[in-house]
């Protein structure tokens, strides 16, 4: 078994991933829509000393994983309406100390410049605490938001289909490129680019800030950014991955990948996966979180989630569907997987309370202390920043002096993400 500490994270959607978690007498429906909401589940995640929170985040309506990817579906009996990750993030973050603060964020119809400083400024907001998650949509209605796009009608056989997949592979190359830019602004200001000497007279260093120059297939950006370099240099990027072709986006550009596996051995063969992605992108020598992404019902009494988990299917009028494993069980039984698991080759696991009201706490009073009576979960933080509860080094800036020797001659196009 690995020595090496086990991460956690939860992630965060409405009243919780089941459809009619709002309905629970445990939710708070009434206050979705409020700071407080988000802040005491964040708080709650704090306590528990887990590594980060995300957010999740859309640019259309609330729609089950199961429905046609083309429109949202007609149902007023859930949830429907969301705020915005980023915004509520930068909300949160300074009522807290250590719990890194991950939104999510739609690469796909939106501009990485406007990103990049948005995320910059959560970092500064948090202290060094930032994070995303990138992610795609292909849905037709929420490109008909914007106006500059339209996607194929795929039919039955969707994603499986020849026309499904080269449009996945654009949207996730898109991503990827999305994410290059991102970095490379952070990285367009230098650490020490702010002088801020009144005696002279100079603000800034002006040779220390940097033009990135990146010319793609989907982004032309100049750069520099407006906003100085994170206080994290990097903050983390992460993606949600079910199949090959977001493998590839995972190994190219970011530091954590979700996988929605059910069993080590699944869990094996997603890690070489990504680790090929990884090599084949020029990366094999940094540290890449591998985490396994679950829907979680936990109750302390032997039955009780599986029962929990029937009844709310009822009250949705159908069962879950749900794009990744659904464990039901008590603490100890999900300590026992997550150990298995583990075994696979992943570093972490991101966790998503069905209900957040009662599958939340069960996470942070529950599930958290088996850990630590294991042995395999930290006691308290180690750290002040989200790279570092990561274990992932502060980067220079590449255009630093340092780096320029390494990067003059590579084109931005062509050049493999750099940390």
């Amino acid at each position: 078994m690995s020595s090496a500490p086990l991460h956690l994270a939860v992630a965060l959607d409405g009243a919780g991933w089941h459809p009619a978690a709002w309905r629970e007498p445990v939710s708070r429906p009434g206050e979705l829509f409020t700071a407080g909401y988000w802040a005491d589940l964040v708080a709650e995640a704090e306590r528990g000393l887990l590594d980060f929170v995300t957010i999740e985040d859309s640019l259309g309506l609330q729609t089950p994983y199961d429905s046609p990817y083309d429109g949202p579906d007609e149902r007023t009996d859930q949830v429907r309406g969301r705020l915005d990750a980023v915004l509520v993030a930068a909300r949160i973050a300074p009522l807290t100390r250590h719990i890194g603060i991950v939104p999510t964020v739609v690469a796909t119809h939106t501009e990485p410049f406007h990103l990049s400083k948005a995320v910059a400024t959560l970092d500064y907001v948090s202290g060094g605490r930032a994070g995303l998650r990138v992610q795609v949509t292909t849905r037709r209605n929420e490109a008909a938001h914007f106006g500059r796009r339209t996607f194929p009608v795929l039919g039955e056989a969707g994603y499986r289909s020849p026309a499904g997949q080269r449009t996945a592979r654009e949207v996730l190359d898109e991503a990827a490129d999305y994410v290059e830019v991102v970095r490379r602004l952070w990285d367009s200001w230098e650490d020490d680019a702010e002088i801020r000497d009144a005696a002279t007279g100079r603000f800034v260093d002006r040779e220390r800030l940097h033009y990135i120059d990146f010319s793609g297939p989907h982004f032309s950006v100049k750069g520099p950014s407006i906003t100085p370099r994170p206080p994290q240099g990097q903050p983390v990027v992460s993606a949600l991955a079910h199949g090959d072709l977001p493998y590839r986006l995972v190994g190219r550009a970011a530091d954590i990948g979700y996988v929605t596996v059910g069993d080590a051995g699944r869990a094996r063969d997603a890690v070489a996966e990504i680790r090929k992605e990884q090599s084949a992108a020029g990366r094999a020598q940094e540290t890449l979180h591998v985490f396994g992404d679950l829907v979680v019902l936990v109750d302390e009494e032997p039955g009780a989630a599986a029962a929990r988990l029937a009844r709310l299917d009822g009250v949705a009028g159908a069962p879950y569907p749900s794009d990744a494993p659904v464990f039901t069980g008590t603490s100890a039984q999900l300590a026992d997987l997550l150990e298995e698991l583990r075994e696979g080759g992943l570093t972490g696991f991101r966790l998503r309370p069905a209900v957040v009201g009662h599958d939340l706490p069960a996470i942070t009073r529950g599930l958290v202390p088996e850990l630590q009576r294991r042995g395999v979960f930290r006691t308290a933080y180690e750290a002040d920043t989200l790279r570092g509860l990561l274990g992932l080094p502060r980067p220079a800036s590449r255009y630093a002096p340092a780096a320029h020797s390494e990067n003059a001659a590579v084109s931005p196009a062509d050049a493999a993400p750099t940390r």
